[in-house]
């Protein structure tokens, strides 16, 4: 990697994929083993939604206030 990236704003174009983002969602990169089991993002999110589930109590009033 380069110490210091130069960038030129005049030539940046606007993100393709915005749209496709709901609001309030944001991007998490998965390493890809782990990506190789999910075939969606609403798998990773059941899946993720079950494990909440398991936390203590503590843990869950937490989540859901996010």
């Amino acid at each position: 990697m380069r110490a210091e990236y130069r960038f030129n704003y005049a030539k940046a174009k606007p993100n393709r994929f915005a749209s496709c983002m709901r609001t309030g969602a944001f991007a998490v990169i998965l390493d890809p083993d782990v990506a190789s089991v999910f075939r969606s993002s609403d798998a990773v999110n059941t899946f993720l939604r079950s494990v909440i589930t398991t936390l203590p109590e503590r843990r869950n009033k937490r989540a859901k206030a996010d």
